[in-house]
């Protein structure tokens, strides 16, 4: 396949309303599962009194989800590739319902953990899933525009979250924040039996890579728990998980250069070009978003003193850029250079940030209300165009492989992105004292350079599009 001449796109085929029905009947699988990452956040103090737990155990109501996403997502591609892309996106949706009416009947901490684990495994595989599902039905020509719309809600859940969290616990008991997934996930797979088509199993029967799940999965969630615990000031549990944690990664990375099956991820995905680069880019992209999303609604409620529902309405311009960016993403994907749509989006994600840097001076809501508009409308401008990219120019057998590969990445990103960035945190607070608008500032200069590196991995995207067939 080559480029087109001058970078000028072919026409597009007309996104018609049974694909917009599909996309919006599989966005419901994502939305559920990347808002349930966050909307148990505002109700950390109310789990903690409900079960006379510290606020370090109920930590792990959050932590035990992520870890089960991330460990999930790695086995999205091969479940999608043996059991068909529909039947296993209809599995998930039946896993995260019955972990979320199990977590919502939790007795106690240990028990709402462990729901909480299940729960995860069937939110890791949805979006990855219900990605590649909708890539393949949509085929090569506009899968562009129909992934513009769909990525904006990975955008969006972290701001919701914590509004419709505190939404929730001002008028319901806390069950509710797992029993609001019910009829979502209840309509979401209803409409999916009616409306998506059955996508047949890949022909080409492999293996699943048990060598590879038991390497990459442990390994990533041992270094986010490692990250974790540097967080919480406890060295020897933190240096045996990171340090255990990258050498489970390195253990996988070599396995996966060595073994002549089918690797659960394949290493050599990210030496071809564009894939490398849009995968830095997600990695990066990830980190940005969900730290952000760690390190402000925190500043709002220990620095300003603001209340969980107050500190969600602060963050929705956020959200708001991020709708906006996806309309002007959906309108200039086929004519615009997939570059220069990363390039412009990552520029306004800089741009959104340096203010953070200056924290310490006070600034205004107007001042963070406009920062994070124009963070969401940088936002929205990277993760379409980036997935775009890869989806466009893979073959459709390949497809579920690779959306969990890029969802792993992105996942991974966030994860370990805010655990790092709450280690700096914890190091500036340390080091400033009373002065906790400054110790902010000096985390949001991580969070700036995380931005520069995805600008750098960005030059090396396509200049020009792929004359799609």
């Amino acid at each position: 396949m080559s480029g087109g001449a001058g970078g000028v796109a072919p026409p597009a085929e007309r996104v018609d309303g049974q694909l917009l029905r599909i996309a919006f009947i599989l966005v419901l699988g994502t939305f559920m599962a990347t808002v349930d990452a966050t909307i148990v956040s505002v109700g950390i103090d109310t789990l903690a009194d409900e079960f006379g737990a510290s606020v370090a155990e109920i930590q792990w109501v959050s932590t035990a989800y992520l870890l089960a996403v991330v460990t999930a997502v790695p086995a999205s591609g091969w479940l999608a590739d043996r059991f068909g892309g529909r039947r296993t996106w209809l599995a998930a949706v039946g896993v995260f319902l019955l972990g979320s009416v199990l977590c919502a009947l939790a007795w106690s901490v240990t028990s709402l953990v462990v729901f909480r684990v299940l729960q995860g495994l069937g939110g890791g595989l949805l979006p990855a899933t219900g990605q590649a599902l909708l890539a393949r039905v949509a085929g090569p020509r506009r899968t562009g525009r129909v992934i513009s719309v769909v990525a904006v809600v990975p955008l969006l859940s972290p701001v919701l979250g914590p509004v419709v969290g505190g939404s929730i616990l001002g008028v319901a008991p806390w069950p509710w924040l797992f029993l609001v997934n019910l009829p979502i996930g209840a309509v979401a797979a209803l409409l999916a039996r009616r409306h998506v088509p059955a996508v047949p199993p890949s022909t080409r029967r492999t293996a699943f890579d048990l060598r590879g799940a038991a390497l990459l999965s442990p390994g990533l969630a041992v270094l986010v728990y490692g990250l974790t615990e540097v967080a919480h000031g406890r060295t020897l549990a933190a240096a045996v998980g990171v340090s255990a944690g990258l050498a489970m990664l390195a253990g996988f990375t070599v396995h996966g250069l060595r073994t002549r099956r089918t690797p659960l991820v394949d290493p050599r995905l990210f030496a071809r070009p564009p894939f490398g680069a849009a995968a830095l880019a997600l990695l990066v992209l990830g980190a940005s978003v969900f730290g952000t999303m760690f390190l402000l609604p925190l500043y709002f409620q220990t620095g300003r003193g603001l209340s969980a529902w107050e500190a969600g309405l602060l963050l929705a311009p956020q959200g708001l850029g991020a709708a906006a960016g996806s309309v002007l993403v959906n309108r200039t994907i086929d004519q615009v250079a997939p570059r220069t749509l990363v390039v412009t989006g990552i520029v306004l994600i800089l741009a959104g940030t340096v203010p953070f840097t200056q924290l310490g001076h006070g600034l205004s809501d107007v001042v963070i209300a406009s920062a994070l508009a124009v963070r969401g409308v940088g936002m929205a401008m990277v993760g379409a165009p980036v997935m775009n990219i890869v989806y466009s120019r893979i073959e459709p057998e390949h497809l579920p492989r690779a959306a969990g590969a890029l969802n792993l990445l992105n996942t991974v990103g966030g994860s370990v992105g805010t655990a790092a960035l709450a280690v700096v945190l914890q190091d500036r607070l340390a080091a400033r004292g009373p002065d906790i608008s400054w110790a902010f500032a000096d985390t949001f200069w991580w969070v700036l350079g995380l931005c520069l590196l995805a600008a750098a991995g960005a030059t090396r995207l396509p200049r020009t599009h792929v004359r799609k067939s």
